[in-house]
């Protein structure tokens, strides 16, 4: 595998930051790795486990280097999955193989719903999927809260609670909101606000992420393989469960990867998982 290479793509009211690194022709198409609002640098470490195959990796609109010129507040998953159907006929058209991870899964299942004939395997990794959740009502009403905390009080009380929210097991309580919460100091979160309300998970991408209503139909008759994975640590946070209800929805079991969330991360950016088993377990699943 090459060092990546940088490249840019204009899209309708954006233009898309992206790296790949060639690999020695194979067999095996792309393999995209992505992620919501993760940037690129998050699978980094992820990349360097598949050196025999091409990868390409970028960052979605909004997040890390790509910019967005619409000056609109907010992405969605049908504009984030137009342009992933762009990237991927920037990259040849395809067919790839995706690995999507937490947000990046929720866009990946609205690319294939529209565009199944550019993936040949997704593997989609704890989708944050509120609406399909047997206590939806309570979900989607605590992750409005966080929105709200985070337009009244700024990024650390925000991130308190969605810390809160995507670690507690088990059904959504329909009190949560109300309950006390520490101090964003105590995870060492800043405690003043400093004012912006531009943030690539709480501002652009929270809201329309969780709430999406997928469009089960499609996926179910889609030529991708759609493989649903969930976290052999994380079982009763809310993408976990998410996860299992999309993979019911489509008639499928989900597949469990080692560690949490974050599974794949390799310290350099998040909490560290478990990289290498992780890397063996998305070998498996891509050869089907």
């Amino acid at each position: 595998m090459s060092e990546p290479k940088s490249h840019t793509l204009e899209v309708p009211g954006g233009i898309l930051h992206y790296d790949v690194r060639e690999a020695e022709a194979g067999a095996e198409p792309i393999l995209l790795m992505i992620g919501s609002p993760m940037d690129a640098t998050g699978f980094a470490g992820l990349a360097e486990r598949f050196r025999d195959r091409t990868v390409a990796t970028y960052d979605p609109r909004g997040i890390g280097r790509s910019e967005r010129t619409d000056g609109a507040a907010e992405s969605t998953p049908d504009q984030h999955a137009d342009d992933l159907h762009r990237l991927i006929t920037a990259l040849g058209g395809g067919p790839v193989d995706i690995f999507a991870s937490s947000g990046g899964a929720v866009n990946a299942l609205a690319l294939v719903a529209r565009h199944p004939e550019q993936v040949r395997t997704l593997v989609a990794h704890e989708p944050p999927a509120a609406q399909v959740l047997p206590d939806r009502e309570q979900a989607m009403a605590a992750v409005a809260d966080v929105r709200r905390t985070y337009e009244r009080e700024g990024f650390g009380p925000a991130m308190v609670k969605f810390i809160a929210v995507s670690s507690l097991r088990g059904e959504i309580p329909a009190d949560l909101a109300g309950r006390p919460t520490p101090s964003p100091g105590d995870f060492g979160l800043p405690a003043e606000d400093d004012g912006s309300r531009d943030d690539a998970l709480f501002a652009q991408n929270l809201i329309s992420c969780t709430h999406h209503e997928h469009d089960f139909e499609a996926l179910r008759t889609a030529s991708t393989r759609v493989v649903i994975g969930v976290g052999a640590e994380s079982e009763g946070e809310m993408a976990h469960r998410a996860g299992v209800a999309v993979a019911e929805r489509l008639g499928t079991t989900p597949v469990t990867f080692p560690s949490h969330h974050g599974g794949f991360l390799d310290g350099d950016f998040g909490m560290k998982g478990d990289p290498d088993a992780f890397a063996v377990t998305l070998r498996q699943v891509l050869a089907g």
